[in-house]
């Protein structure tokens, strides 16, 4: 993780496997409490946690809303969820997952089927958006 004080941009890192090469944070924190999560899929400690398409949703949602712990925030403070989804089929399989961990925050959200992610056998990928007020600014 990169510490900041406030009013700094915080990044975190998962110590994904992509993330070192290809130079990207796990999740950016703004100084106007809107944080980005980047793209999660069921890799897990660098290895891929293979399943169906409903299980890879809820370990790439895990790997998200961990990213969000570290800096103090949690399923309750995500505004905005994309889903890709490699074949139509799976969408009610992604969305059943998304729906039992959203469900009581209501996230706006996306669903696209895409021609394929960096791996053959990962069906999903997901991002998230969380918000949470600075101290002492409004709601």
């Amino acid at each position: 993780m990169s510490g900041g004080t406030p009013g700094q941009v915080r990044k975190i890192s998962s110590g994904g496997p992509w993330e070192e090469s290809f130079g990207y944070s796990r999740a950016v924190q703004l100084p106007n409490g809107l944080v980005l999560v980047s793209g999660c899929t069921s890799v897990v400690g660098g290895r891929i946690a293979e399943g169906s398409p409903y299980e890879q949703t809820r370990t790439a949602f895990g790997v998200a809303v961990k990213a969000l712990e570290e800096l103090g925030l949690g399923a309750e403070h995500v505004v905005r969820t994309r889903m890709y989804i490699t074949h139509p089929r799976d969408a009610d399989d992604v969305g059943r997952a998304h729906k039992e961990l959203f469900d009581p925050v209501r996230p706006a959200a996306s669903m696209v089927v895409v021609a394929g992610l960096i791996d053959p056998s990962l069906v999903v990928e997901v991002e998230v958006e969380a918000y949470r007020a600075p101290s002492g600014g409004p709601a």
